[in-house]
């Protein structure tokens, strides 16, 4: 019964990717990257499964103990879903919050129908998603701007090298990149699209939205923010209004303020002293177990907003900038910090490129919307995440969208070509 289901829903699965390509394909000037950069992506995963790490063997091992639970005692395993707590012949797992640890595990539960608690398979899903939500966002962009650089969306994200191999295998990440293209695609489709068929943009908005604050709920908020201001832009200048830039800085900063203080009336984890105490904590907590490590260090950081916007600017520029090539002793770091070169390198032209007027032809409120997404990320992690390591794995949640911004302008366009 196990074997048959397993091959029914991975034939299904296989007939759903097999659907997919060729629309992926037919896209003018990128569809001949679709098989490519699903090798790549592939290349990645299975570098992935060479070593497990221990949170995707974590992972497994939870989620094949959930599957017996969903086989032998289903209505025990539907009661336990929306709850933080999992209890199955004397092993418990039990979190508090939104733990996206308890989320992905339940998710594997899933499709552990599927791959029979392989590994390779699960692997796989997770690593198709990623890959299928970014295509979808490539797809968007060159359906709405098809003047933009066609590339742009394929380097950002299919391209990458850190964005490639941190989103491939069992990884949180993979779901959250995923997650995030599939959300700015329905929010662009919505936004600057025609009217038919919003109706399944607007469902495929609210899956990905879901699933993404499941898997990293605060950085969600963030963009959430951002594209509602986007939304709100958009809707004033449909009425005729908005058309300057002031303006629409405007609009997106004062609501992204009214959702900041109405967040901290709801819940006091967003009022300000309570935001600042618990980033210096989750700083200080890092900083003790990452001494013996490639670090970053702020001796003057305090837990008072005052102090955080102090050194926010030197924190968006390390979560860009390090580690650095000659930082660490591995040949990872080394990569990494040759990768941050390159940034730096395009972070450069970009803004050369915008003083001289050839700044690109995406939408001002859309590059607004998302510069500022990328800025508060970079500022919150490089706070929170003084190892560089895990900040090189955790700054994937915006570098696509940076990266997007990016290889837009005309100087980048030619070197593409």
């Amino acid at each position: 019964m196990k074997i048959l289901l397993a091959l029914l829903l991975n034939a299904g699965l296989l007939w759903l990717l097999w659907r997919w390509l060729p629309r992926a394909r037919q896209l003018p000037q990128v569809g001949r990257w679709v098989l490519p950069t699903l090798v790549l992506k592939l290349g990645a995963m299975a570098l992935t499964l060479v070593a497990l790490t221990e949170d995707a063997v974590y992972f497994l091992d939870w989620s094949r103990r959930m599957t017996e639970q969903l086989w032998q005692a289903p209505g025990q395993w539907l009661q336990m879903l929306p709850t933080e707590e999992f209890h199955w012949r004397g092993a418990a797992l039990v979190f508090h919050g939104f733990s996206n640890t308890l989320f992905l595990v339940k998710l594997l539960s899933v499709l552990n129908l599927a791959s029979l608690g392989s590994a390779g398979l699960n692997a796989l899903y997770l690593s198709v998603f990623s890959f299928i939500g970014s295509w979808e966002l490539v797809r968007q962009l060159r359906r709405l701007w098809p003047e933009a650089v066609p590339l742009a969306g394929v380097g950002a994200f299919l391209l990458w090298p850190t964005v490639v191999y941190w989103s491939s295998g069992l990884t949180k990440e993979s779901l959250l990149v995923g997650s995030g293209a599939l959300v700015l695609a329905a929010a662009l489709r919505l936004a600057y699209g025609p009217p038919v068929g919003r109706a399944w943009a607007v469902a495929g908005l609210l899956a990905a939205a879901l699933l993404h604050f499941k898997m990293r709920y605060f950085f969600a908020v963030v963009l959430f923010g951002v594209l509602a201001g986007l939304g709100l832009i958009r809707v004033m200048q449909q009425l005729g209004l908005a058309r300057n830039r002031l303006v629409q800085v405007a609009l997106l900063l004062g609501l992204l303020a009214g959702g900041a203080w109405a967040a901290g009336e709801v819940n006091t984890l967003f009022r300000p002293n309570k935001f600042t105490s618990q980033l210096q904590r989750n700083y200080t907590g890092l900083l003790r177990v990452s001494a013996d490590r490639p670090h970053l260090r702020y001796p003057h950081l305090q837990p008072t907003t005052a102090s955080a916007v102090r050194h926010a600017p030197l924190a968006a520029f390390n979560t860009l900038a390090r580690p650095w090539p000659w930082e660490g002793d591995s040949v990872r770091y080394v990569a990494a910090g040759l990768e941050n070169l390159l940034l730096l390198a395009l972070l450069g032209v970009a803004l050369v490129a915008v003083a001289r007027g050839r700044a690109g032809q995406l939408p001002f409120a859309l590059v607004l919307a998302l510069l500022l997404y990328c800025l508060l990320l970079a500022a919150l992690l490089g706070l929170t995440t003084p190892n560089l390591g895990t900040l090189s794995r955790y700054r994937i949640t915006f570098l696509p969208f940076l990266l997007l911004l990016l290889l837009q302008n005309d100087y980048v366009r030619r070197w593409l070509k």
